[in-house]
């Protein structure tokens, strides 16, 4: 998926979208701590995305910073919400109250980007009725016809793997139309829905490789210094 960007023709690459997110993240905390401006060198110095990737990444938000002066935080950062649609509330639904949904519920962030989760669903007869944080479990099988209220077009996946596909489909059928699946599954959906896998497994493999190339290539540096 790609979103259009301030222009309204040119589709913002799904790269520049994860990289922006990391700005907002990195504003968010500047206004905090009461910063105004901030330079192209000081976001790399704080992100690690080079200063150059981080003003082209800016060419799809709109015309921003002044030479000599840098950004302004509060600008920027509304305009990276507009940009991402979060300056507004955007109700959110979630499948699977076992451990990770449980913890996601309970997560503030959404509230502080305007993402509001507004119902929380699960298949287990002992789960259904109770309540998880402000939130009481409803059954999956309501969930097409709750959501006909509530109207969300975005849903967490927290299922087991064997599930997955078939809780999608339904929330396609619910009128879902983003899924952050969380399930170690590859979903087949309308090519109108957008899916975005979260793999805790994939992330740790990565890691995992890093420090063995790491090791591997310990000796030579040290070699090369000698």
């Amino acid at each position: 998926m790609a979103m259009n960007s301030q222009n309204g023709k040119d589709p913002v690459p799904i790269p520049t979208l994860e990289r922006v997110t990391t700005y907002l993240r990195f504003l968010l905390d500047l206004e905090q701590s009461q910063i105004d401006t901030i330079s192209s060198a000081e976001v790399e110095r704080q992100t690690g995305i080079n200063a150059a990737q981080f003003r082209k990444d800016l060419t799809h938000l709109g015309q921003f910073g002044k030479p000599g002066v840098g950004y302004n935080v509060a600008e920027l950062q509304a305009q990276i919400t507009r940009v991402l649609r979060m300056d507004h509330e955007q109700k959110v639904i979630l499948v699977g109250a076992g451990n990770l949904g449980s913890a996601l519920v309970g997560y503030p962030g959404l509230q502080e980007h305007r993402l509001s989760l507004v119902a929380v669903f699960d298949n287990n007869l002992s789960k259904i009725g109770r309540p998880l944080w402000n939130l009481e479990i409803q059954d999956t099988a309501t969930l097409t016809e709750v959501n006909k209220v509530l109207g969300a077009q975005i849903a967490i996946l927290a299922v087991p793997a064997p599930a997955a596909q078939k809780v999608a489909d339904q929330l396609v059928e619910a009128g879902i139309r983003a899924i952050l699946n969380f399930a170690p599954v590859i979903l087949k959906l309308p090519r109108n829905v957008y899916v975005r896998n979260v793999s805790f497994l994939q992330e740790l493999a990565v890691l995992s490789y890093q420090l063995a190339s790491e090791s591997l290539n310990a000796p030579l540096k040290k070699q090369e210094k000698e």
